[in-house]
This record gives structure tokens, C-alpha cells and sequence, in this order.
């Protein structure tokens, strides 16, 4: 597939040509946004969606229940529509626990502490929730020391076990970059329920991620590559092939003349941390200054024409304060005014 190809395919794919009409639907679409910056999150599904949505639509949207966020695949944090938490996990979850198992097993986490833990704080989570501080305040009482690292494995876990999920968002002054944790039983009213769920999950990622390969869905979703070939066979039909090994979409969304060339992504957006390989979208020169680095941080990016020209941070954009553009910039004249566009809408999106 050329190149030039890939990428307007993968624009629509990923809604950053073709918006979705709400919030909900953006996230639909993509199953699952990579959020251990819930800033960075909620932004990855404002900027798929027409309309400019402000921050709070999207805190509206987990406020509603429609969102939740949790540890879907990879031992990371992502952001998901609240009826998927379930199904996914029960394609993900053992590959999670297999892969932090070692560390577990260091922390002392066991069968007993989880029992215990549990007991602790379901019934405190019936009454509207809990912060991480209040779970961790309760692990204590439990007799359980959540520092080291204990306490993240514990709720991971709990997560893996489909107890928990994080909802609301807390209400503070400023950007709240918090949630409440959730009881999933009383916090999800409707559990999706595909078929062959790790054929869904194959579908749902070439859907909002494609044109993408066998080893793209693996490092995506976390799975072997024997797993990962085994949901590709599964979903013979419900995927195209139009290269050697290359998937789209059979239910590509419309492209709008109206979506920006250039855009301003968040720290750890899928458009690029989805692959395994990411030279189409970034020059190989350039993957060191977005990462990721060595303390595992992936910068914001300024996209134009579906390749990274550049990087910023949220909080200098709040700050009115430039991008900072590759230089030469890949395959574009002067876009400085486009690029300042694109961060006032970040601003936008904060502040309305």
C-alpha cells in the first residue's frame, strides 16, 4: 500500500478526517483510547468529534455511565465504552495478569489480600464511590500497605476481576485529572456480548485503527502473535484485505471537507502509539523526540497531512506558547498559523 494511501486511510479510520457526531460515538468507534493521562484521553475523543465538544461533555459522558475508564490490555490505562469493559476483559485479562504476575507475586498479592481488600471496600463503593486515596485509606484498615506499587496491582486486578471500573470524574477546581472508582455491578447497566468476542476485538481495532497488520493488533491489544492470528482467521469476512497482510475497515465512516490538514494529538494517542511500527507516520529521525522515552512518556504531536511534524505539551498550548515543528518540517511549506489553530482548539476544549 502506498504510503500516501495508508495515511488518508488511516485519518478516516481513526475519525481525525471523518468526526463522529458525539463523544460516544468517537469512542465506539475506537473501542479503546490509551488514557493514562486522563487529559490526554478525554482530548484523543473531543478531536474525533465534530462540533469542538468541550471537556465537560466528555466528564458528562463518564458522569452518565456511558464511559469508564480501566486497564484493558497491556497493563495500561484506556478509556472505553462502559457496555465493551466486559467483553474485552474477558479477552485481555489473562494475557494482564500472565505478564504481571512476577510483580505481583514481589508485592505479596495473593488470593487472601484480594479477599481481604474486597471485603474492605465494597461496601463503601455502594455509596457513591471512592478516590484512590479513600481505596488505598481502606486497604490500610484492611491491614494491606498499599505503597511500593501494592495498592496500582491491587485495583488493576480488582479491574481484571471485572469488580472495579473508574467512572465520575472527581469535581475539583481547574483540569481534574481524577476518577471515582466504581463497582462495575452497580456503576454498568448494559454488558455487550459479541459472539466470538476475540473476533470482535480484531474487527473493533481494524475498524478505528486500520489500515493495520497481524503484528499491529498484537502490540495493540497485548495478545500473542499466536492469538492474534487466530482472531484474524476468526473474523475472516468481517475485515478486507488490501495488501499482503494489510486490513481496513468493511464500514469506513465519510470523510468531511470541513476536518482540519493539521491537527494537535494528545500525549499517547493511538494514531501513533497503536503500532508496531511507526515510521508512516513519523520519520525515523524524528521517534526519539516523541517517544517512548526511557521514563515510558509519549509527547503530544502535531499532525499534518497524517505525518508528525512536531510536538507540544498541554500545558504550554493553555499557555498560548508554540509548538515545537521538526525542522524542516516533512513534505510541508509554512503551517505556522495552522499549527496555532490547532492548539486553540486544545485551548478551546479546555476552557469552554
Amino acid at each position: 500500500m502506498k504510503t500516501s494511501t495508508l495515511l488518508s486511510e488511516r485519518l478516516r479510520s481513526h475519525r481525525l478526517s471523518a468526526p463522529a457526531r458525539s463523544v460516544t460515538d468517537a469512542a465506539a468507534h475506537m473501542l479503546a483510547v490509551q488514557s493514562q493521562d486522563l487529559l490526554a484521553g478525554r482530548w484523543a475523543l473531543a478531536c474525533r468529534t465534530g462540533g469542538e465538544p468541550p471537556l465537560r461533555a466528555v466528564d458528562r459522558a463518564f458522569e452518565r455511565g456511558d464511559l469508564v475508564r480501566a486497564w484493558t490490555m497491556r497493563g495500561t490505562l484506556h478509556i472505553i465504552p462502559a457496555r465493551d469493559l466486559g467483553w474485552v476483559l474477558s479477552v485481555t485479562g489473562r494475557r494482564q495478569r500472565q505478564q504481571a504476575a512476577t510483580r505481583r507475586r514481589d508485592l505479596g498479592i495473593d488470593d487472601e489480600m484480594l479477599d481481604a481488600v474486597t471485603r474492605a471496600i465494597v461496601p463503601p463503593l455502594r455509596d457513591g464511590g471512592a478516590t484512590r486515596a479513600e481505596l488505598f485509606d481502606l486497604f490500610r484498615g484492611a491491614g494491606v500497605d498499599p505503597t511500593g506499587q501494592r495498592g496500582i496491582h491491587l485495583l488493576a486486578e480488582l479491574t481484571l476481576r471485572g469488580l472495579l471500573c473508574q467512572g465520575p470524574v472527581v469535581a475539583r477546581p481547574g483540569i481534574t485529572r481524577e476518577q471515582r472508582f466504581m463497582l462495575v455491578a452497580e456503576h454498568i447497566h448494559e454488558h455487550g456480548s459479541p459472539d466470538d468476542p476475540l473476533a470482535e476485538l480484531f474487527v473493533r481495532f481494524i475498524d478505528g485503527h486500520g489500515p493495520a497488520g497481524i503484528e499491529d493488533f498484537a502490540w495493540w491489544s497485548g495478545l500473542t502473535l499466536g492469538q492474534s492470528r487466530e482472531a484474524r482467521e476468526r473474523a475472516a469476512g468481517r475485515v478486507s484485505v488490501v495488501d499482503d497482510g494489510v486490513f481496513v475497515s468493511l464500514r469506513r465512516p465519510r470523510r468531511s471537507a470541513a476536518a482540519p490538514d493539521v491537527l494537535a494529538l494528545g500525549a499517547f494517542d493511538e494514531y501513533y502509539i497503536s503500532y508496531a511500527d511507526r515510521t508512516a507516520v513519523c520519520r525515523p529521525e524524528d521517534l526519539a523526540a516523541v517517544g517512548p522515552g526511557k521514563n515510558g512518556m509519549v509527547r503530544a504531536t502535531v499532525l499534518a497531512h497524517g505525518r508528525i511534524v512536531g510536538c507540544w505539551t498541554h500545558a504550554s498550548a493553555s499557555h498560548g506558547s508554540p509548538a515545537e515543528l521538526f525542522d524542516p518540517v516533512p513534505g510541508e511549506g509554512p503551517i505556522d498559523d495552522a499549527v496555532d489553530a490547532a492548539l486553540a482548539r486544545f485551548t478551546r476544549f479546555v476552557e469552554g
